[in-house]
Parts: structure tokens; C-alpha cells; sequence
């Protein structure tokens, strides 16, 4: 028996449906030059707009000039809560600005506005793929620690502007997708990173994780001293792991791929890295830069709960 505040909704991303790439101030984001691709044709990333190149986030459903029709369709399908994100290049076009882009913060004012007049509870995401473009291609997206900090600045704008609109809060959409280092798209969508020539890509994509487990604890702690009301958590992409036979090396095998799997919920749940992570850490002689005072900000900035995504039953 389902309660009756259970909230049954559905889930978006910015960029999967708002549209309007550049309009009213918005930055080009890293999803914002990723072609399309087809069936047996790979999606690509440019280092730029391309002319008469289809980039299926441009346009989308065009819900930024629609939300209120759009709204009122998932008030109609019964909708009681909806998941989306605050596209970061909307709100700082280039990521390292000091005063927020006002056209996108009122765009948002304007849609938690609508879903609540419709009964629908907002669960928002701070990045969900949609890093300002200037951040990968000047910073080096989450490689570079000062993009920790325009993160956090980026979260603590919005956790103070929506403070009265918003409760839930998630802070980086599916970030262990970037696990699978054999597909570059997964670095830059999660963030905004390109692996070089000659560089491991597995250590790579731990240097870049501990940058973005840091800037979601910082954020966590900044958004429960806005409002301690406020519920931040993570969410991870997560498939069920099932042994192939009893074989102990089957088992143990299961066990290894979900450690992948939960690597980072591990970290921001208990705000501490599994023993598992640094023993791989040690035995592969990855070299993870972790200043003394990161330790702290992560007990400090745990999560209040675990978010997921599952594709099949």
C-alpha cells in the first residue's frame, strides 16, 4: 500500500528538455557540443558550435518557452513530484563569474512557481551534465580545485534563492557513470575532462572525483546552513551486480564491479573513502592529491540520502 504523500513523479534534466541553448544570457554548456550520433554511430564531442550540426539539447521539447503548458500536461498525468535540474550555464554563463545571470535565475523562480501551483514537489540536481563549456576548455573542468569553488558558489546562489520553493536537493546527477573510463564521454559529461595522450585514465578519473565528492560535500554543508530544512543528496546510475555461479571467483568478481558501482555513494554517505578505494589506490600507485583538509569537508558535507537511476527489471 502506497502512502498517499509517496511522491510518484517522473524525472528531466535541463538539457534533456528545456531548449533555448543560448537564449537570455545562457552559456553554451559541455552537453551543449555533443552531436546526436545514430545507431552504430557514436555521439562526438566538438570543441565547438559547429554550423549545420545537429545538437539535439538546442532545441529539445523547448520547455524553457513552454513550461506552463508542459507543467500543466504532468499535473494532468498525476504527477506528484518532478525531478529536473538548474542548467549551471544559465545561471553562470561562463561558471567563474561573480553575479549570477538574473534572466535564468527568474526562469526558474517562474517554473517552481508553476509546478507548486500545480501540486508537483520540485527535486532539483546541480549538475546533471551541464557544466559551462568555459570551465573544460579554460580550467579543465573538475581537474582544476578552483572549480570546486564555482561549484560551491553556484550551489549556494541557488540554494539561497530557492530556499522557500526548493527541499530536495541532489548535487551531481549519475556521477559514477565516469567508472567506465573506455568511453570519453563520460569524463566530460560528469566533468568537463578530456584524458591526454599518455595518462591513465582510471587515475585521471579519481583525481577528478575526489575534486567533485569535495565540492558536493562543501555544497551539502553550504546548502543546510541556508536551510536546514533542506534534503541533499546524491544519485547514482546503479544495475544490479549478480554473481554469474557460485564459482568464488564469480562472487568475488560481483563483489569488485559493485565497488565500482558504489564507490562514490560509499564516500558521500559515510563522508570517508571505502578501505576498498585506497587499497586500489596503493596497488596501482595511482598518485590522488587529497589535501589534509578535504577529510573534514567530507564527514562534514554527508548526504541525507541515495538517489538512483535503474534503466531495466
Amino acid at each position: 500500500m502506497v502512502q498517499e504523500n509517496f511522491l510518484w513523479g517522473g524525472a528531466l534534466a535541463a538539457h534533456q528538455f528545456e531548449g533555448g541553448w543560448n537564449a537570455d544570457g545562457k552559456g553554451p554548456s559541455v552537453i551543449d557540443v555533443m552531436t546526436a550520433g545514430a545507431h552504430g554511430v557514436p555521439r562526438e564531442i566538438h570543441e565547438r558550435i559547429e554550423p549545420d550540426t545537429f545538437y539535439p539539447n538546442h532545441e529539445a521539447i523547448d520547455f524553457y518557452h513552454h513550461y506552463k503548458e508542459d507543467i500543466a500536461l504532468f499535473a494532468e498525468m498525476g504527477l506528484k513530484c518532478l525531478r529536473t535540474s538548474i542548467a549551471w550555464s544559465r545561471i553562470f554563463p561562463n561558471g567563474d563569474e561573480e553575479e549570477p545571470n538574473e534572466a535564468g535565475l527568474a526562469f526558474y523562480d517562474n517554473v517552481f512557481d508553476e509546478l507548486l501551483k500545480q501540486g508537483i514537489e520540485p527535486v532539483i540536481t546541480l549538475s546533471h551534465f551541464e557544466m559551462p563549456l568555459h570551465l573544460a576548455k579554460e580550467y579543465g573542468g573538475f581537474r582544476n580545485r578552483k572549480v570546486i569553488d564555482f561549484f560551491a558558489h553556484f550551489a549556494e546562489t541557488v540554494f539561497t534563492r530557492f530556499k522557500d520553493k526548493v527541499t530536495y536537493w541532489m548535487t551531481f546527477n549519475e556521477i559514477n557513470n565516469q567508472m567506465d573510463t573506455d568511453n570519453p564521454l563520460f569524463l566530460w559529461t560528469n566533468s568537463g575532462v578530456k584524458v591526454a595522450d599518455g595518462e591513465n585514465p582510471r587515475e585521471v578519473m579519481f583525481q577528478v572525483a575526489h575534486h567533485e565528492l569535495v565540492a558536493s560535500a562543501k555544497a551539502v554543508t553550504i546548502g543546510k546552513k541556508i536551510n536546514p530544512k533542506f534534503q541533499i543528496g546524491c544519485m547514482i546510475s546503479h544495475v544490479p551486480i549478480y554473481p554469474y555461479s557460485c564459482d568464488p571467483a564469480d562472487i568475488v568478481a560481483a563483489q569488485e564491479t559493485m565497488h565500482q558501482r558504489f564507490f562514490f555513494s560509499d564516500v558521500h554517505v559515510r563522508g570517508t573513502y571505502p578501505s576498498y578505494a585506497l587499497k586500489e589506490f596503493a596497488r596501482e600507485g595511482y598518485h590522488i592529491e587529497m589535501p589534509a583538509e578535504d577529510a573534514a569537508i567530507l564527514r562534514e558535507g554527508t548526504v541525507d540520502y541515495v538517489g538512483f537511476s535503474y534503466y531495466m527489471s
